[in-house]
C-alpha cells in the first residue's frame, strides 16, 4: 500500500502525511472486502464523498487555510461506510470505520 500512497500523493491537492488504517479497515482489506485506494484518491483530490454542504465548505476552507482537519465519508456498499480523516497539520491520514471513531 505504501507505493500506491506515494503515487496518489504525487497528484494530490494536499499531502496526506503518514497514511494509516484502523484494525477494522485492515481486516476488511485482508478479507478482500475493501480496496481503500479509490477512496483515498478521492479524498486527496478534494472529493469529500457523502457529506452535507456545510461539511464540504468546512473542508474546502480547511484546505485553503491549513488550519483544520479534512474529513471524507464514502458509502462503499449499503452496509459499509469508510471515513478518511487527515489531521489539521497534514501529518497523518487515517482510514477508519465509523464504529471505530
Amino acid at each position: 500500500m505504501a507505493l500506491a500512497v506515494l503515487n496518489l500523493a504525487s497528484q494530490a491537492r494536499f499531502s496526506p502525511g503518514q497514511v494509516v488504517m484502523t484494525a477494522g479497515v485492515d481486516e476488511l482489506v485482508r478479507q478482500g472486502r475493501l480496496n481503500p485506494t479509490p477512496y483515498l484518491r478521492r479524498h486527496l483530490h478534494g472529493d469529500w464523498g457523502d457529506l452535507c454542504d456545510g461539511d464540504r465548505r468546512q473542508n474546502d476552507a480547511a484546505l485553503k487555510s491549513g488550519e483544520d482537519r479534512l474529513f471524507s465519508s464514502y458509502q462503499v456498499t449499503r452496509d459499509l461506510k469508510l471515513w478518511i480523516i487527515t489531521e489539521w497539520d497534514r501529518s497523518v491520514t487515517t482510514l477508519l470505520l465509523p464504529s471505530e471513531y
